[in-house]
């Protein structure tokens, strides 16, 4: 077994339980690729810079390209005692090039090499991530197009409230998604800065060139102090923080789904193959899938949290307190991804029933805002229109009948101004149509907004790839 690179400070060899301890190889090892690439770039630069030789850097080069595919094609041998992934990608390079592989440690520390991996990992999945939000969003106003029309009530407390067309409730869904996506793209801002060369914490002696490495990896800028560079996790946190409003914004969504699935709502019927049965009632059809998300949600904030804590209260610069960061944030990617991705599939897939929707627009006194907003348009204050209306609905309560059953002289006894035109005006279509403020549920401002959504999304260019 190789000796540990800081060996000659020590008398005694790391405890066993030790070496297992601090081992993280069984996390970091998901950014083999970054840390080679990083290496690779490190090792151009030093050359470069004169440092280190051009051959060097070229022995070098090909050694970590070498076990790149030997930890791609699952030959590479991990163990705890190399601690992480840096530590095994030195000691298989030295194996293959001894001397060279001496100097690829030139002018950096363990503590910039995993602030760089880090984030060109998070770089990478956060431009995934704006990818499948695009083809979740694309889903989203699919339903809002194919069901265009279709009138469903609105509600507030979960009471049924004032009648919506269903896709103008679908694109409510797109603007939070799409506030997801601006989210993960200002996150890039903080993401994309290299912090290689910041070292251990004070920098290097080396003359090294942390631009070109800067432009060897892509990255669009440079940290500016090297104390900040290796103690820095706020892009985590941020990352963490948007994913955990997004899944807020899924968490709202399945617990939709889920009482519109029920009988008591029947205004959806998800696809047997996004549902589960139960072991005992066969008549059973549960809403697994958006349950799951809805739980999942819980699993990110928890990671927000382990990640906050993990950070308060750490002095400057490096703990290794931060090695603990890695769980949580990959937790979040894997999790997040595979919530966005399994919504692509499901929600094409989702019936309507359009029926049940209407019906339960039509039930509820959900025209009485209407009704006043009538009597306001024939010269009443809003304030006695509302109360006009409130008393008739009480009163149609105790009918048993909706405020568009009851008779020409029954709602004359709340206003005189009361008109036979008043039943046209409580007709759904005509009450979805008079909404023109923008934004609103009108049919031409949910078109315009559809249209508006649609043509954001085609000329969304997430699929950005950095080298």
């Amino acid at each position: 077994m190789a000796e540990k690179p800081w060996s000659g400070r020590f008398s005694e060899k790391t405890d066993k339980l030790v070496e297992k301890f601090t081992s993280s190889i069984d996390v970091d090892k998901r950014l083999y690729e970054h840390d080679i690439d990083g290496s690779i770039a490190h090792c151009r630069m030093l050359a470069r810079s004169s440092v280190i030789s051009e051959a060097e850097a070229s022995v070098l080069s090909n050694g970590l390209a070498m076990i790149k595919d030997e930890i791609k094609n699952k030959e590479f041998v991990f163990d705890d005692s190399l601690e992480d992934i840096h530590m095994h990608v030195e000691n298989r390079l030295t194996a293959i090039a001894p001397k060279a592989a001496q100097k690829l440690h030139t002018a950096r520390s363990r503590n910039d090499q995993v602030a760089l991996d880090v984030r060109m990992y998070l770089r990478e999945e956060v431009y995934k991530i704006l990818s499948k939000l695009s083809l979740l969003k694309k889903a989203v106003t699919g339903m809002a197009r194919e069901h265009m029309g279709v009138i469903m009530p609105g509600y507030t407390h979960l009471q049924r409230a004032q009648p919506v067309l269903f896709s103008h409730h679908m694109l409510a869904y797109y603007e939070m998604f799409k506030r997801d996506s601006e989210r993960f793209i200002d996150c890039l801002k903080r993401i994309d800065v290299l912090v290689l060369g910041s070292a251990a914490l004070a920098g290097t002696t080396y003359p090294i060139d942390r631009f070109h490495t800067a432009k060897l990896l892509d990255f669009d800028s440079v940290s500016e102090n090297s104390m900040d560079s290796v103690s820095d996790r706020d892009f985590v946190m941020e990352f963490i923080a948007a994913a955990s409003i997004c899944m807020v914004h899924f968490s709202r969504f399945s617990e939709e789904l889920v009482l519109w699935s029920s009988s008591e709502f029947d205004f959806i019927v998800l696809p047997d193959a996004f549902a589960t049965g139960s072991s005992i009632m066969p008549q059973k059809k549960n809403p697994d899938v958006p349950e799951i998300v809805r739980g999942k949600t819980g699993r990110v904030f928890g990671n927000l949290i382990a990640v906050l804590t993990l950070m308060k209260a750490l002095p400057l610069a490096y703990n290794r307190d931060m090695q603990e960061d890695k769980e949580p944030l990959f937790d979040t990617v894997d999790t997040l991804k595979f919530c966005i991705d399994i919504y692509i599939r499901m929600l094409p897939k989702i019936s309507i029933n359009k029926k049940n929707m209407r019906n339960a627009a039509s039930k509820g006194f959900l025209d009485a805002t209407d009704f006043a907003d009538y009597l306001v348009a024939q010269g009443m204050a809003f304030r006695e229109a509302h109360n006009c209306a409130g008393k008739a609905v009480a009163y149609a309560i105790g009918k048993d009948r909706e405020l568009k059953e009851l008779s020409l002289s029954e709602l004359k006894i709340f206003s005189s101004l009361v008109k036979k035109d008043v039943f046209d005006f409580l007709v759904l279509e005509r009450m979805i149509d008079r909404r023109k403020s923008y934004g609103s549920t009108g049919t031409e401002n949910v078109l315009n907004a559809l249209q508006k959504a649609e043509k954001e999304i085609n000329s969304e260019d997430v699929v950005k790839k950095k080298k």
